[in-house]
């Protein structure tokens, strides 16, 4: 019977050995794995540089994280919505401290100004990611920043009125700089229109001459300069037919406006020719504005397409007609004549009497 207890008793204190020792290894298990995690989990501390400023001053704020390599810490932003407190004067880039392994000590700077008074408490914290985990870590210390003002003592202190302007009196020597530059600049002007004036008098030149309008030129001057621009466009080669004959009759019509005083801008063909009838001019000219006329009413309104050639024709036939109808220029005897003085009535008839005729001179 007492055998039989005993053996019993064994095994209770075997089976419960067993359930003693499993427990004991979850125990440990467990606390490694929490040593484990507690050892991955970043370590935050930070610093204030100085402790005590005045409002308005400025001071350094730093955090410390020592992490994993594989670990992604984000700090904190200054200068944004709930941050009325202080002002980001300047933000530093992260600086590593130190590097062991795979361990890592960073560190993150600002610049910060206060103004609010009193005692700031500021725990640094930062955020950090890994693999599947995104947390918030803050440091174990709270770091202290006092910000006081200055005190005004109002009773022993007499507020005073704004000061009146005052003027201070009036010395020469603070405008003689400008003086001398002025007389300067003012010698210097004379100098140029003196010159100038000598310049132009040595080609017959006054100094009105300068701020008066160019003469007008010739209307077969600019009737010219416009068939050199007409033929460079080319209108005719591109189809442009219409373009063309409307262009070349306006540059004819121009001309003859200023050249003899007829408003054929304003006039159909028809007028144009019956009012140049009175005009003296060349047979050949006559014939040559008449036909161009005429052809260009047939492009314009009848929508002809002359050849090449009749386009070619048009041209020269136009820049004949105001070639035969310009005005002489003044050869170099008529400029001569115009120089010599004028003769006088009575020298005229002395001359006319002393002349005899040829057939009193034979006999």
């Amino acid at each position: 019977m007492n055998s039989k207890f005993k053996i019993q008793n064994a095994k209770l204190w075997l089976t419960l050995t067993i359930v003693v020792g499993v427990c004991s290894f979850f125990v440990a298990t467990a606390q490694d794995e929490g040593t484990t995690t507690s050892n991955n989990t970043p370590k935050v501390s930070g610093q204030v540089e100085p402790d005590s400023i005045g409002i308005g001053d400025r001071f350094t704020y730093s955090i410390d994280v020592e992490k994993d390599l594989m670990q992604d810490v984000f700090f904190p932003n200054f200068g944004g919505e709930g941050a009325e407190a202080y002002e980001l004067i300047e933000d530093c880039a992260i600086d590593t401290l130190e590097r062991d392994g795979r361990r890592l000590k960073l560190r993150k700077s600002y610049l910060l100004a206060a103004f609010e008074e009193g005692i700031h408490r500021v725990v640094p914290q930062v955020m950090f990611a890994d693999k599947n985990i995104i947390d918030t870590v803050r440091s174990t210390d709270t770091l202290d920043l006092l910000v006081t003002t200055f005190l005004i003592d109002s009773t022993s202190h007499t507020i005073f009125d704004i000061k009146p302007q005052h003027n201070l009196p009036f010395k020469f020597a603070e405008i003689t700089g400008y003086i001398k530059w002025t007389l300067l600049a003012l010698l210097l002007l004379a100098l140029l229109i003196y010159a100038a004036i000598r310049i132009m008098r040595h080609y017959g030149k006054n100094l009105g001459d300068l701020f008066k309008p160019a003469p007008p030129q010739p209307p077969h001057v600019i009737a010219f300069a416009a068939l050199e621009k007409l033929r460079g466009e080319r209108l005719w080669q591109e189809d442009k037919h219409k373009l063309y004959y409307s262009t070349l009759t306006d540059i004819l019509r121009s001309y003859i406006a200023g050249r003899y005083a007829v408003g054929a801008m304003e006039m159909t063909s028809d007028e144009i020719i019956d009012a140049m009838r009175d005009i003296e001019l060349p047979q050949k000219s006559a014939m040559d504005l008449t036909q161009i006329l005429r052809d260009a009413d047939l492009v314009k309104f009848a929508k002809a397409i002359p050849e090449a050639e009749e386009n070619e024709a048009a041209y020269r036939a136009a820049w004949d007609f105001i070639e035969q109808t310009k005005p002489e220029e003044p050869t170099e005897q008529d400029d001569d004549a115009d120089d010599l003085p004028a003769e006088s009535p009575a020298k005229k008839a002395e001359t006319k009497n002393n002349v005899k005729p040829q057939n009193q001179q034979s006999k």
